[in-house]
């Protein structure tokens, strides 16, 4: 198996970006092919033991910076490290595209160079979200702030393709944001898709508010990009801190402090259980190629554990997985659903009739 890894991307590329990529080559035994500008990333690389590692090194003279429109970058910059990555997947040099640089970058990089999957309105970002009794797969974060209901139902079937390919979750539980647990509440666009999930064949449980995000009611929940990058940043922002807060707390008292020591051990899980690190990455689902978006501030363990994902999207045959469900026709457009709902009866999402 070959990933690509964006050496550039990320806000401590490419020191912690080559330590990961040389990180994974080593856990996982692929291949990691280090794109980015070569002096640079040698330079890195020479400073790990990396014998009996496969971690060639693809010189791209550009980098798409954080503050840069995404789409105007992509274009301008054809030799940027996202571009040149992108266009080994595209030709099969390469089976999966890491990256933590800007993430609209690697999506409009994406769209431009390896497309939509045929029958995909609008690819959506994901990210993997801790629950109580685990965790959930939480999408759109991000990639489309106005959304219709079809989008929403898409979003609610690759989540679960991946919920189910790629994290090992049988027959996921798909729920759907809204403000309240009644099928009447939600704004428009949440009672439309409401009633498409319904019909969907999914494992739809109906609404999920968002103290039930966190319980782990749901195993995908699916919502607009704008309200999944709040719930995204807000969870962050708050788990950092009520950390920040405990901390703080126990330094106050030294009963405390004693306490937190015997402590350690659960704290040490806490945290473990909340760090970004951990997860790596999630995949931008819909494009034609496995994309994992890393997050801005990623360190090495994050890194890797990012190809990591890619490597196990790939085994979990994702992509195949969603293509063959729209050409079975588990999935139609929102024109037949609309017309489903004025007189047809077949449903948007069953068996196919082979």
């Amino acid at each position: 198996m070959r990933i690509v890894l964006d050496a550039m991307g990320g806000d401590y590329a490419p020191p912690v970006a080559v330590e990961g990529g040389v990180w994974a080559a080593r856990e996982y035994g692929i291949e990691v092919i280090l794109v980015g500008r070569e002096e640079e990333v040698r330079r890195e690389l020479d400073k790990h033991d990396t014998s009996g590692l496969s971690l060639p090194i693809v010189h791209a003279s550009q980098v798409i910076e954080m503050e840069e429109y995404p789409a105007a970058a992509v274009k301008a910059k054809k030799d940027s490290s996202m571009v040149v990555g992108m266009k080994l997947v595209k030709h099969g040099e390469a089976d999966a595209f890491v990256s933590a640089g800007n993430s609209g970058g690697v999506m409009a990089a994406a769209l431009f160079h390896l497309g939509r999957i045929r029958g995909i309105k609008r690819p959506a970002l994901s990210t993997i979200y801790p629950t109580t009794l685990g965790l959930c797969f939480l999408l759109d974060v991000g990639a489309n702030t106005d959304c219709k209901p079809e989008y929403l139902l898409q979003f609610a079937y690759m989540g679960a393709v991946y919920a189910e390919r790629v994290l090992g979750i049988p027959n996921p539980r798909v729920g759907i944001v809204s403000n309240g647990e009644e099928e009447t509440k939600g704004s428009i666009l949440v009672q439309e898709a409401h009633q498409l999930l319904k019909k969907s064949g999914l494992n739809f449980i109906g609404n999920v508010e968002g103290k039930d995000i966190p319980a782990g009611m749901a195993d995908v929940v699916v919502t607009d990009g704008f309200t999944g990058n709040v719930i995204a940043k807000l969870s962050e922002g708050l788990a950092t801190a009520l950390l920040g807060i405990i901390k703080e707390e126990v330094k106050r008292n030294p009963l405390a402090t004693l306490g937190a020591l015997l402590s350690k051990p659960a704290f040490d899980n806490v945290k473990r259980r909340l760090d970004y690190a951990e997860f790596g990455g999630a995949p931008l689902l819909g494009v034609d190629g496995v994309v994992i978006v890393a997050h801005g501030r990623s360190n090495a363990k994050a890194i890797k554990n990012a190809v990591r994902v890619a490597k196990q999207a790939v085994e979990g045959e994702m992509l195949t997985a969603i293509k063959e469900g729209l050409q079975a026709g588990r999935f139609k457009t929102w024109q037949e659903s609309a017309a489903s709902k004025n007189g047809s009866s077949s449903p948007v999402w069953g068996p196919s009739p082979h």
